[in-house]
């Protein structure tokens, strides 16, 4: 093998084919997969682009060599690509191909976010063209798909991985959602696709053969069944760029020839709709040419700004979109001018293209990291969101944005446009589209609005209605003169139809083109003179109603109609005459062949003239339009007509016939115009839903990963923690969100400027808050709590950093116990403002009827004499009730709060009977029941009973004693005589009836 590069073989042939193959996290498996599956003797060269880090040493060479004979080589400045050989990117460095010649240069830190892939690709596209190949293998991000974007416009093929097979599906599947790969495979499968599409006929301009040309059925199929699904005409493409991806496309699918294609084709839909796209070429990119945008923006989009009224609105319109990054990249422009301008006004785009899906992807707004790498500095924050690995464009500028379906050729264009934007479109279209389109953009352009075109288009014959602004970068300025087929074109002059199928004779060569067009003018010459011989008018007319070639003197019969010129000609027709030949042509495009009126009355100036109408189908191959001939002629006035078979023109007749006509073509019309706003409609709804959804984007800045494309084992570990992390944070917030919710406790976190930051579903029974309060401030929030002011609090608190208390209650009587605390974080200055409700309106509720019913238990107890008492046994703390002090005569915070305080008013005769009598109630024998005297604090002797049981744990150890007591010194009947007690009360009632009784004083009742 020989490595050095300044001296390769001079008979060594160059490559068949380019190759470059991108990889990045994960490609190193996938790259080892297919070259253990690749021959060595294709004629390819492979040019492997990874993501290496900068840090470490690369042994790819020795990892594929492993797998390959071909030499593996890594790449140095100036080295020859050679056929059948792998060639290696070295780490920090960018490579590119020119001539055949490999080119390295440092990467530049200051540039942001490097891609290595894209920026090999593209320079390949631009180097090999049809010869470039692209390969996207396993990798994070979406690098590659510029490359890919560039080589599909160069037409090249591009291949990627499935994304199933890739162990990182990130670049493959962006590859894939551009809609520009030809074959999507797993590695083991595409050498072998690879090698078939090398070997398939129309691969190389050499081998090319004239297979499609003579098979006009097939493409003829072939553009029936685009129409059939796609709604367009391919047949005014340019022959040259039409065949050409048809044979790549035959190619790609390894069919042996054009009617295998087409057999594919009908069987398998997915393949029209990949011929659709390749046909499209929807390329393009963020300031497509930075230059042309500068000068743009610097000169004349400033001063068209600049020059505007406040209330004027600018329109501009950019023809064939494709996914939009033009449009976003002028309304981007526009506002960057009114920045600088300090300006506002009403700028409103309309993007169009013909294509549904790359309109729909547009209006997304949606695109990969790679574009970063489009956007001068301060643009991509500025105007974008990163979000979930892409770009989302940011609400402004995607408001600014009308898309829509728009077919440049058939539909009408939009009116009063300042700035009309068409680039690199035009140069696929043939010159009789190419004349109409740019008809079309002089109607649609205001006098001295601009017009911008590709680098490669010009306004060709319509250069008198457009002023050259800049001859490099093609701006142009209209001129405002009248549409080109009422000021230069004769009145009945030879038309086209642009928007029907032609013969597919078009896509021959040239030099036949020329002799067929050299053919056309001698059959007109030959039409014209023998007009002028043998018809006086002889007048060619399409299915629509257009003139498309006149022959003989018209004078008399067709006029030009005042208004909007068209080339209708029934409004063409005089007066008298466009009722029969409206009549006319109808009935024999709806298949009568041939169809003659006579004695046609015409008034003119020097008076009556008759004439005989006759109106012929002319005869045409499939494929071609429909055509008729009308042959108008003057009747001799002198001697009458033999009577004739063909009708005699009965103007009430045909006039009915004619109304008719007219009302079921209006009926239908009207039946299509309202499909057609219904279908508006929704889709209007749609936009709106997708407007919606981007109103609710996160327009927060977000820092770019630009070690992306390096991505190792070191960042494979760094992630890996971030997912551990975002997981326990997750739960952690989930934990506490769940906890919160469980707690019932309605809270409200406020952030350092008193917005409102958080809440739990529980605060809305106490503010009126909503989900999209959230940032609101909190002096906006009304509440039901009554006699409370929790803005003041708040207020306080964050002030004071000190939090408070408070009971409140709501207007609807629920009680809420409220802490405002500041919110801490870290111990430092409080952030924040925490508020918490706690439902305390059980509790409330409860306390009210606690107290209620003590309140009756007190009273109950003063009405029937009856006191109560409580004695803790572990602190022999005894508490009384009121009625309890009553009947001992003392005060209530003079009675004893021991049992032996209790004992020492008990009778001294009857102590040890009652301290007996409590012992073995509290060993668990017997209950307290009990009668004794007592000895009041005035000395007078009343006799008592008493009951008392013991409350227990759950161990069933006694934990108290409660009991009442009860004055029986004047009742003891109470007892019930076969109570045990009744024997002892009658003992001690009768000395202590005969003891000197003292007054008795009561407290008066309070009733």
């Amino acid at each position: 093998m020989n490595d050095d590069p300044s001296s390769p073989p001079v008979t060594s042939p160059p490559p068949t084919y380019f190759v470059g193959i991108g990889a990045s996290a994960g490609g190193l498996e996938a790259l080892e997969t297919f070259f253990s599956s690749m021959p060595t003797d294709t004629g390819l060269a492979l040019i492997v682009i990874q993501h290496l880090s900068p840090d470490y040493k690369s042994l790819m060479v020795e990892l594929l060599s492993k797998r390959t004979a071909m030499p593996v080589r890594r790449a140095e400045e100036g080295m020859l690509v050679e056929p059948n050989t792998v060639y290696l990117i070295p780490p920090k460095k960018v490579l590119k191909i020119f001539h055949q010649k490999l080119l390295l240069t440092d990467i530049d830190p200051g540039k942001g976010i490097n891609l290595p892939i894209d920026i090999f690709l593209r320079s390949l596209a631009e180097d090999q063209g049809e010869k470039a190949v692209g390969i996207i293998l396993s990798g994070t991000g979406s690098d590659g798909v510029r490359g890919c974007r560039a080589i599909k416009e160069a037409g090249g093929m591009v291949m990627a991985q499935s994304p199933e097979s890739a162990k990182f599906d990130g670049m493959p599947r962006a590859a894939i959602d551009t809609g520009l790969v030809d074959v999507v495979l797993p590695p083991e499968e595409m050498p072998s696709r690879l090698v078939g599409f090398l070997r398939r006929p129309f691969t190389t301009p050499a081998d090319r053969s004239s297979l499609l040309l003579p098979d006009e059925d097939g493409l003829t199929r072939i553009f029936s069944l685009l129409r059939e699904q796609s709604k367009l005409d391919f047949t005014f493409y340019k022959p040259s760029t039409v065949l050409r991806r048809i044979e790549r496309r035959v190619s790609v699918c390894q069919c042996a020839d054009l009617r295998e294609y087409v057999r594919l084709m009908e069987s398998k839909p997915s393949e029209v709709t990949t011929l659709y796209r390749e046909l499209l070429i929807g390329v393009t990119s963020f300031f497509r040419d930075r230059e042309v945008f500068d000068l743009l923006a610097g000169n004349y989009l400033t001063e068209l700004l600049r020059n505007a009224e406040p209330q004027d609105e600018i329109r501009f319109w950019v023809a064939a979109c494709s996914s939009g990054e033009e449009a976003y990249t002028l309304a981007i422009l526009a506002l960057e001018c009114m920045e600088q301008l300090q300006r506002s006004i009403n700028i409103k785009i309309f993007a169009t293209d013909v294509d549904r899906d790359a309109v729909l992807r547009a209006g997304n707004g949606v695109y990969s990291e790679s574009i970063a790498a489009d956007l001068p500095p301060g643009i991509l924050g500025k105007y974008f969101t990163h979000r979930n690995n892409q770009y989302h464009v940011n609400r402004k500028v995607r408001e600014m944005v009308v898309f829509a379906p728009h077919n440049l050729i058939k539909d009408p264009p939009f009116t009063n446009i300042d700035v009309m934007s068409c680039r690199n479109m035009l140069i696929y279209l043939q010159p009789v589209l190419q004349q109409k389109v740019f008809e079309f953009f002089n109607f649609s352009l205001k006098p001295k609005g601009l017009l911008l075109l590709g680098t490669s288009e010009t306004p060709g014959d319509m250069s008198d209605y457009f002023e050259p602004l800049h001859n490099k970068f093609k701006i142009y300025r209209s001129r405002g003169r009248k549409h080109p087929s009422i000021e230069h074109r004769p009145l009945f002059s030879p038309m086209v139809d642009m928007g029907r199928s032609q013969p597919i004779s078009r896509f021959v060569r040239s030099a036949h083109v020329a002799s067929m067009r050299d053919e056309e003018r001698m059959l007109e010459r030959l039409l014209d003179t023998m007009a002028e011989e043998f018809v006086p008018m002889v007048a060619v007319v399409n299915e629509s109603m257009e003139l498309m070639h006149l022959a003989g003197d018209s004078a008399g019969l067709l006029r030009l109609p005042t208004g909007k010129q068209v080339n209708d000609v029934t409004r063409m027709a005089e007066r008298d005459l466009s009722i029969p030949l409206a009549t006319g042509l109808q009935k024999v495009f709806s298949g009568q062949r041939e169809l003659k009126y006579t004695n046609i009355r015409l008034q003119q100036k020097n008076g009556a003239r008759t004439v005989q109408m006759h109106i012929r189908a002319l005869a045409g191959k499939r494929g071609q339009e429909l055509l008729a001939g009308v042959f108008i002629r003057d009747m001799p006035s002198t001697k009458p007509e033999a009577p004739s078979e063909h009708p005699v023109y009965d103007i009430s007749q045909e006039a009915e016939q004619r109304i008719r006509d007219l009302e079921q073509e209006l009926q239908f019309t009207k039946e299509n115009l309202q499909a057609t706003i219904e279908e508006l409609e929704t889709s209007n709804e749609e936009l709106q839903a997708t407007n919606e959804e981007l109103l609710a984007s996160n327009e927060e800045l977000q820092s770019t990963n630009e070690e992306l494309q390096s991505v190792n084992e070191e960042l494979h570990t760094v992630n890996a923690e971030y997912q551990t992390k975002i997981l326990e944070l997750t739960e952690m917030t989930n934990d506490l969100e769940n906890l919160m919710s469980a707690t019932g406790v309605a809270t409200l976190f406020l952030d350092e400027n008193l917005s409102i930051r958080k809440y739990t579903p529980e605060l809305s029974r106490i503010f009126r808050i909503i989900g999209t309060d959230i940032g609101r401030p909190f002096v906006h929030l009304t509440h039901t709590l009554v006699d409370a002011d929790p803005l003041a609090l708040v207020s306080e608190v964050a002030r004071s950093e000190a939090g408070v208390t408070r009971q409140v209650q709501t207007n609807e009587g629920g009680g809420y116990l409220m802490q405002v605390l500041p919110y801490q974080v870290g111990g430092g200055k409080p952030s924040g403002i925490l508020l918490t409700f706690i439902d305390i309106g059980l509790l409330k509720s409860t306390e009210l009827e606690l107290r209620e019913a003590s309140a009756i238990l007190s009273r109950t107890q003063e009405l029937a004499g009856i006191g109560s008492w409580r004695l803790d046994l572990p602190t022999q703390t005894l508490k009384w009730s009121k009625a309890t002090c009553d009947i001992f005569g003392v005060s209530e915070d003079g009675f004893p709060a021991t049992y032996e305080g209790f004992l020492a008013l008990v009778h001294p005769e009857d102590r040890d009977r009652v301290a007996a009598e409590y012992q073995e109630a509290v060993s668990g024998r017997k209950h307290y029941d009990v009668v004794h005297r007592i000895v009041r604090s005035d000395g007078e002797i009343r006799v008592v009973h008493q009951v008392s049981n013991e409350v227990l744990d759950d161990a069933g150890r006694p934990v108290a004693s409660v009991g009442i007591i009860h004055d029986i010194t004047e009742t003891p009947g109470l007892l019930c005589k076969s109570c045990p007690r009744a024997r002892d009360a009658a003992a001690i009632v009768e000395p202590a009836s005969s003891a000197p009784a003292r007054p008795r004083t009561r407290k008066p009742r309070a009733d």
